[in-house]
């Protein structure tokens, strides 16, 4: 039996992704010992690894795709096909920012700044790149973790940070200077597997399924009753993905009618149908939306 072998990310985003694994309709079981989950697919094959490595191991063919920040193939410089940006948008895992970030009382108020200065960060290539953009000419050493404490406590003059607030970074008294780029979760695959038919048939299904979950976060399904002279009313009121749905119920002159919405917008529309004459309101949650 053919495999595609797939990296999910160890670490922070490994509890977003395993629960959006399992929206759109797979079971993982993870073991604290394994490195090697068990899914209820038997043409998968997970291996858990750090994100910051996956594109490496994706490039090298180890893997046939996986699940990392856009971040990191950029760090890497790998050559790899990018299938699809996952928004986890509930799961704190979305549209995350790496940023030069100094101490609340210095000096520097531009990347400019940064001239001759020393700069601590995981994301070293990417920093260098981004300071030679700007014809800064400064000391990028590699941060093995505690990089806000560095700057904190003057052994380093600024650290390139991963944020998605900012709060942290006020949190420890630090400013942001400048972005150094914006990153989001891709999925991606290795040129040869992509190329493999099945592989990629394989690969494509599992994202379908994987965005239709993510699409699905933000939306509930809504249904209700109403009087069929009160149903121009209604729809004037009710948005729709497409259209609403209306079919006529057993009760002569009453119909139902079905629609997707924003579940942000639910409490506002709710008063609005019920004062257009629907009845029977439902409000309920969906697991994908596949369009």
């Amino acid at each position: 039996m053919k495999k595609l072998k797939l990296g999910l990310p160890k670490g922070s985003l490994q509890e977003s992704t395993i629960n959006v694994f399992e929206r759109a309709g797979f079971k993982v079981r993870v073991s604290s010992r394994s490195y090697f989950p068990v899914i209820d697919d038997d043409e998968i094959e997970i291996v858990l690894l750090r994100a910051q490595e996956m594109s490496r191991y994706v490039e090298d063919l180890a893997l046939d795709c996986g699940i990392t920040g856009n971040d990191w193939i950029e760090e890497n410089g790998s050559d790899v096909v990018r299938l699809a940006d996952l928004l986890y948008a509930k799961q704190s895992a979305s549209k995350v920012r790496w940023v030069v970030a100094v101490p609340e009382s210095s000096p520097i108020k531009t990347v400019k700044g940064l001239q001759g200065k020393r700069v601590a960060t995981e994301l070293a290539n990417a920093t260098k790149r981004y300071l030679k953009k700007n014809k800064v000419k400064a000391e990028v050493e590699f941060s093995w973790g505690a990089t806000e404490a560095k700057v904190a406590s003057g052994l380093v003059d600024a650290i390139v940070e991963l944020t998605e607030t900012g709060s942290s970074l006020k949190a420890n008294k630090l400013r942001i200077v400048s972005t150094v780029c914006e990153s989001t979760t891709q999925f991606i695959a290795n040129k040869k597997a992509y190329k493999d038919s099945w592989k990629r048939k394989k690969m494509e299904q599992v994202v379908m399924l994987l965005r239709g979950a993510l699409d699905a976060e933000s939306m509930v399904g809504v249904k209700m009753n109403a009087k069929e002279k009160d149903l121009n009313k209604i729809l004037k009121v009710l948005p729709a993905l497409q259209n609403p749905t209306v079919s006529p119920l057993a009760k002569e002159g009453w119909v139902a009618v079905e629609t997707v919405i924003r579940e942000n917008v639910v409490r506002i529309l709710i008063p609005k149908l019920k004062a257009a004459g629907a009845c029977g309101i439902i409000e309920y949650p969906l697991n994908k939306l596949i369009n």
